[in-house]
């Protein structure tokens, strides 16, 4: 993931009319659980799963995906299923029978983990992070975008990419993160922020507005580029009295939106942002 930058403070309002969605209204424990996908549930694949999910779960937990990257993780991730505290499977193809000769070992299964604070705290405190436990806030994403024909507001009862929308939901909830498009109504009449793409800063796309408490707004513009043979994606988001400017070029908008929701939970949980 690319550095994020904070620059002067600022506070950029946007516009209101969005729902408001928290997180974990469950309490934590959706936190201290993880899930990877397993071919049947033998011992050999249990403990690749047991590895995908501590890796997951980690950065779930502290918001931060750069932490399998930090010294000691190797050595945690080696003896992953110390860790787990229970497990269960559920099969993928459940009611369809067994045929041929698939049998159920090579059956693809659900692993669930489940973990307890007290082994799982510790460890992010050896890889130098903590449990990002208060209520997650929704992120409200007012997205600029200009394709090879287009240019558009992504909202989340548009028709222009509905492929778009189901990305950047898919890149949020890894992160327990709540991603918000605004309706295509509240952005009609912002259609002429669009003309200066693609050299607009994100900042300037969108009016200061009203926001409510309980979520967070990420500004962003993408980009289509021939040159890059990809996207590129520019971002900001302001939080606890500072400005933050992030970019990637040459991604998948997939890849893209993964890169905005990482972005927004290491500057939220205060793990791993500058």
């Amino acid at each position: 993931m690319c550095a994020l930058a904070p620059v002067a403070a600022a506070v950029w309002l946007i516009a209101g009319g969005l729902p408001i969605g928290q997180v974990l209204a469950a309490g934590n424990d959706a936190l201290y659980r993880s899930d990877a996908i397993v071919t049947g549930t033998g011992e050999i694949n249990r403990q690749i799963g047991f590895r995908e999910c501590l890796r997951e779960v980690l950065v779930k937990l502290s918001g931060d995906p750069t932490i399998t990257d930090t010294p000691g993780f190797a050595a945690a991730d080696a003896k992953a299923g110390s860790f787990v505290s229970s497990y269960s499977y559920r099969d993928r193809l459940e009611g369809i029978p067994i045929h041929d000769e698939q049998g159920t070992h090579d059956r693809p299964h659900d692993l669930t983990c489940r973990y307890r604070p007290a082994a799982l705290d510790p460890l992010l405190k050896e890889l130098g992070r903590k449990p990002w436990l208060a209520p997650r806030p929704a992120i409200a994403v007012w997205l600029a975008v200009k394709d090879q024909k287009r240019r558009f507001v992504l909202t989340r009862d548009g028709s222009e990419s509905p492929y778009m929308v189901d990305a950047l939901q898919a890149a949020a909830g890894p992160l327990a993160l709540s991603a918000i498009l605004p309706d295509a109504a509240d952005v009609i009449a912002r259609k002429p922020v669009l003309d200066p793409l693609p050299e607009a800063d994100p900042a300037q796309l969108f009016p200061p507005a009203t926001r409510t408490d309980s979520d967070v707004p990420l500004i962003g513009t993408l980009v289509w580029s021939d040159q890059a043979r990809g996207w590129i994606a520019k971002w900001q988001m302001d939080a606890g009295g500072r400005r933050y400017r992030w970019r990637l070029s040459g991604v998948s908008f997939d890849d893209a939106f993964r890169n905005a929701m990482q972005g927004a939970a290491r500057i939220l949980s205060g793990n791993g942002a500058p």
